[in-house]
Order: C-alpha cells, then structure tokens, then sequence
C-alpha cells in the first residue's frame, strides 16, 4: 500500500470538515496501525472497487462523533448517538469518501465507493488487519483517524 493513496482522503477530510463541522482541522503523524476493537468507538466504513479496491475506515470515539454531529446541526446539542446522530455521522464519511473519489478521478483514477455502514465495536464485521493511517484533529472536539486498507 502507498502513503499518497492516502492524500485524496486526508484531502477531501479537512475540506468536508471545514465546511460541515467549521472547524480547520490538523493533521497527526501517518503511521500503519492494527486496526481493533476499541470500546466507545464508532467507524464509518466504506468499500472502494474500480482501479483501486479496499475499504475506508473512519473512526470515531463515540463522544468526539456527538461532537462533530452537534456542530453539524448549527450548536444543536446531540447526548445520544440515536437514528439521526448515527445518519449524520455517515453522511459525513459518505461526503469525504464521494469528495475525495472525485479527487481520485481528477488524477484520472476510476473508482466506485459504496454506501457508508456504521459499525460499533460489538458489532465489527472486518477483522482485525492493517491499515495506512492518520488522525486529524479537531480543536475542542477531539480526533477523527481515517485508516486506508486499498490496493
């Protein structure tokens, strides 16, 4: 796996998040990481087929996601990751994922992505595995890591 196959993802991130979240979010160090199950944790995962095929995770701890989804909704305190929480919170891996496929075809790479599945950590369907990763972080809201398994 290549490092910039990362950089249309952290790209199309700090965009979405920017203009969703009005937050200018930086950049941690990339690094491989073991992906596992961490209690409190949501990831928003989405497939990739075409010329380049995998899966994007984004996770999320749980009280950082109701963060991000309260400001998503103007301020509008959110305590619980309920239907509409949970649908926001996808949609936002969906826009960073669509965002960034663009990205990948401007480059003149054909991709697909599927639709964003939410997933908690008693509920993890991929196993444990290796993916390239990197955390943005989010001043007074906390970190989002966006963990890139394609080939």
């Amino acid at each position: 796996m290549k490092a910039e196959v990362i950089n249309p993802f952290l790209e199309s991130a700090r965009t979405v998040i920017e203009q969703v979240i009005q937050i200018s979010p930086s950049t941690g160090d990339l690094g491989i990481k073991e992906i596992e199950l961490i209690d409190n944790h949501i990831w928003i995962q989405v497939g990739m087929t075409g010329q380049m095929s995998g899966n994007i995770i984004f996770g999320i701890a749980e009280a950082v996601a109701l963060k991000m989804v309260s400001a998503m909704m103007g301020g509008y305190v959110i305590t619980e990751m309920d239907e509409m929480g949970q649908s926001a919170i996808s949609e936002l891996g969906n826009m960073i994922s669509g965002n960034a496929s663009t990205i990948l075809s401007n480059q003149g790479v054909m991709v697909d992505i599927t639709p964003p599945k939410l997933m908690k950590s008693e509920s993890m369907s991929f196993l444990p595995r290796k993916a390239l990763s990197i955390p943005l972080r989010m001043d007074g809201i906390g970190e989002l890591d966006i963990q890139v398994m394609i080939s």
